[in-house]
C-alpha cells in the first residue's frame, strides 16, 4: 500500500512538473519572442540612423564642392581684377552672378569679403554701365 502510494504522490509530481516545464517554456519563448522584437526596433533604429548619416554626409559633400566651386570662382576673379580693371562691361555682371551664388550656398565669411572687396574696386574704378 505505502508503495502504491508513493508511486500516486511520484505520478502527481511528475504531472506538476511536467505542467511547470510547460509553464515556463511558454515563459521563455514569450521572453525570447519579446527579446526579438526589441532586436528587430533597435536594428530598423540602427538603419534609419546609417540613412540618415549617409544623408547628411552626402549633403555635406555636396555642399563642399559648391564651395569649391565659389572659391575657384573667387580665384578666377582675383585674377581678372589684376588682369581687366580697365572699364570691362563682363565685371559687374560676373560679381553679381558670384554673389548670388555665394548667398544661395551659404558660403563661407572668406568668400563673402572677397566679393566685397571685388565690388570695392569696381566702385573705385568708376562706371561700367
Amino acid at each position: 500500500m505505502v508503495l502504491k502510494e508513493e508511486l500516486a504522490a511520484c505520478s502527481r509530481s511528475k504531472r506538476n512538473l511536467s505542467q511547470h516545464l510547460c509553464e515556463t517554456e511558454t515563459n521563455m519563448l514569450a521572453i525570447v519572442s519579446k527579446y526579438q522584437e526589441e532586436l528587430n526596433l533597435a536594428t530598423a533604429h540602427e538603419h534609419k540612423v546609417a540613412d540618415e548619416y549617409a544623408q547628411v554626409y552626402a549633403e555635406k559633400e555636396a555642399r563642399g564642392k559648391v564651395i569649391d566651386a565659389l572659391h575657384q570662382e573667387a580665384t578666377m576673379w582675383m585674377n581678372r581684377f589684376a588682369l581687366t580693371l580697365n572699364g570691362s562691361q563682363e565685371l559687374p555682371r560676373l560679381l553679381a552672378k558670384a554673389k548670388a551664388m555665394a548667398d544661395t550656398y551659404s558660403a563661407p565669411e572668406e568668400i563673402h569679403r572677397l566679393l566685397s572687396y571685388c565690388q570695392h574696386m569696381i566702385d573705385l574704378n568708376g562706371p561700367y554701365n
